[in-house]
């Protein structure tokens, strides 16, 4: 007999951790791709540059995000992950997130503002990046007991209400 549950936690955990890859790495090489960036560069140059920053951010680290964000919420609800360190890693998630909204924006401001616009030392993108990233495999890799930070009931203890679709039972 197949055990679909573990097939399907097998495939959403693979698939999490490509498209993490993906977004991760993306957006740590967007902020040294737009370092490039020279207000005094040839048409051409300026061009390739615009292309290639617009092209990863639009096309493989954006959809890697969610993909990875769509994988990771399936993954919590096959796994029936409801603990402190679950909880933490989301808030290093959100800033994650955020570190990505903030590189799409130096990407679209170099982009729409040629010759004027000065992108940000790329330290300061890749620690906002980094940071998240490596707290996030400490508390995934470590899953530390978090016990006592104190957190709400209902986010200690199933709340009892029936999910939209099936979930198997172990």
């Amino acid at each position: 007999m197949i055990d679909w549950h573990t097939i399907l936690v097998a495939l959403f955990k693979g698939v999490h951790i490509a498209a993490l890859m993906l977004w991760c790495g993306g957006l740590l090489a967007l902020p040294l791709m737009l370092s490039r960036h020279d207000p005094a560069v040839t048409p051409d140059d300026y061009r390739r540059i615009r292309s290639a920053t617009h092209t990863t951010y639009a096309i493989i680290v954006t959809p890697a995000a969610i993909i990875a964000v769509v994988a990771g919420t399936w993954l919590i609800f096959l796994r029936e992950v409801f603990v402190p360190w679950l909880y933490a890693k989301l808030l290093f998630v959100a800033a994650l997130s955020a570190a990505h909204v903030w590189i799409g924006h130096l990407v679209v401001q170099v982009a729409e503002k040629p010759g004027r616009s000065r992108s940000p030392w790329p330290y300061l993108p890749v620690t906002a990046t980094l940071v998240p990233v490596l707290i996030i495999l400490i508390l995934v890799l470590g899953k530390p007991e978090l016990g006592e930070i104190p957190l709400p009931d209902w986010l200690r203890e199933p709340r009892g209400g029936q999910l939209p679709l099936d979930v198997p039972s172990r």
